[in-house]
């Protein structure tokens, strides 16, 4: 279930954009001011309203870390404000002098990209506030844009329809038509899916004016290089969909639409799981909190309602056709939906005839599956293993509250040095070089020869991990 739990009111026009940090919402407008408000009790800080811009403020990010906030408006200019008194760090004007319709920060927050309506878009060296690489799109105004996870490519969005590729060296890698009407907002999920190949993909999806939601997947081979290919299109908004947002977890997309209605979807089945109807003009903004399942989404009513979600949704989404949250609760029927969800829809009839439920499904050894369940192929035995042990990690870190993503998928640690292999995955620095040491050229995750042996350092999760247990081990 999502209920909404609170609406602010306090913007006196309409609502461009809103953002989350750990610990606080960002929220901008055509009435020229940013807002900010604790995610503790959604009270506005005292240094609130910000006010620098001199005509609409189109859109706001935060840094990571959360300590930085970005702006950009009408008057040409994207503004860095410090979050804990409301300073202006500094004021990056566009070389252009066009308004600035977007900003994104990099995921390591080394630098920030603007784009602007007359095409131009910009990156700035988030340190030094300088100007570091120009570029342009050869059609119409920039207006939605979004880093890869691992911050080595970022997507622009412009009015024409384009979606365009860039590097992180402003090298224009790709560009074709996604909508005909123009596009309006794009997001990259955080977290990384496979295809079963020596490939792993990112899931990236944008809307438009044509009232469609388009999902692509983003991969990077050393063979190809990067590609953008297009996966499947969304359905049902009824008018022009201004924003979109992945869940933290990746398991959610939400969508606000000028039919005045949000749309949550599951993205593993691109079904809809709830749709709210609360505002009563265009929405168009919404954004996902990255720890703690809430939504927000701002409207053209001048409000910004705040959603919470059932626990239940971390786990399966809550559709009604698929198993409840608590795993031990399943029951034979849960465990067939939940097999065949893996791909393993051959062995619903087997774990049938021996009732097997959710106890017994997390009770389930290499032993069990070849001798009780005789299942003979070693293969299919290490699969429906390493299934059921992303099963028992959702139950543990559930209970202790650690976010999945925190865990490594080799130790069942709390990460502390995180890195990214060249599967996508992430994991502990030490377990992975170990791993790589023993000759193991193989994904821990998908059991697929590595790429390459080169560990990149999660700095973005090293970060939300510290900030996590900065919250929780007060």
């Amino acid at each position: 279930m999502v209920k909404l739990i609170h609406t602010l009111a306090d913007h006196d026009d309409d609502v461009n954009c809103c953002a989350f940090s750990s610990a606080l919402l960002a929220t901008c407008s055509l009435d020229k001011t940013i807002r900010l408000y604790s995610l503790s009790d959604f009270s506005e800080l005292p240094h609130s309203p910000l006010k620098f811009h001199t005509y609409a403020v189109h859109c706001c990010c935060f840094s990571p870390s959360g300590h930085i906030l970005a702006s950009c408006s009408t008057d040409g200019t994207t503004v860095l404000w410090n979050t804990e008194n409301g300073q202006t760090l500094a004021v990056m004007e566009q070389p252009s002098g066009s308004p600035v319709r977007v900003c994104q920060f990099s995921p390591d927050s080394t630098c920030l990209v603007s784009g602007a309506a007359d095409g131009t878009v910009v990156m700035w060296n988030a340190q030094s506030y300088k100007l570091y690489r120009c570029g342009s799109v050869k059609d119409g105004s920039l207006v939605a844009c979004a880093f890869s996870p691992t911050g080595t490519l970022f997507v622009t969005g412009s009015s024409c329809g384009d979606l365009t590729l860039w590097d992180d060296k402003m090298r224009c890698l790709h560009s074709e038509k996604a909508h005909d009407l123009g596009i309006t907002c794009c997001d990259f999920s955080s977290q990384p899916i496979s295809d079963g190949e020596q490939t792993h993909f990112f899931r990236l999806a944008s809307c438009g004016q044509d009232c469609q939601i388009k999902m692509w997947v983003v991969s990077f081979t050393h063979v190809s290089g990067f590609e953008l290919k297009y996966k499947s299109t969304l359905s049902g908004h009824s008018a022009p969909v201004l924003a979109c947002a992945f869940s933290h977890n990746g398991q959610m997309l939400v969508s606000g639409s000028v039919d005045k209605s949000v749309i949550v979807y599951d993205t593993n089945t691109e079904n809809i799981l709830y749709t709210l109807t609360q505002h009563t003009r265009y929405v168009t903004t919404c954004a996902f909190a990255p720890n703690i399942l809430l939504l927000a989404t701002g409207s053209m009513d001048k409000t910004v309602n705040i959603w919470q979600f059932d626990p239940e949704a971390l786990c399966q989404g809550s559709t009604e056709d698929q198993p409840k949250q608590f795993i031990e609760d399943w029951s034979e029927d849960d465990v067939s939906a939940w097999l065949c969800a893996q791909g393993l829809e051959d062995l619903t009839g087997l774990f049938k005839m021996n009732n097997i439920d959710g106890r017994e499904l997390l009770n389930l050894t290499k032993e069990s599956l070849a001798d009780d369940l005789k299942i003979e192929s070693l293969g299919l035995r290490s699969k429906v293993l390493r299934k059921i042990e992303e099963l028992r990690t959702k139950v543990k870190t559930l209970s202790s509250g650690v976010p999945d993503e925190f865990i490594c998928p080799i130790t069942r640690e709390l990460m502390k040095e995180p890195v990214i292999a060249s599967d996508g995955y992430s994991y502990e620095k030490e377990a992975m070089e170990n791993w790589i040491s023993k000759k193991k050229r193989t994904s821990p995750m998908t059991n697929l020869v590595l790429p390459s042996v080169v560990l990149i350092p999660n700095r973005t999760l090293k970060m939300a991990i510290n900030r996590w247990l900065e919250t929780h081990q007060k």
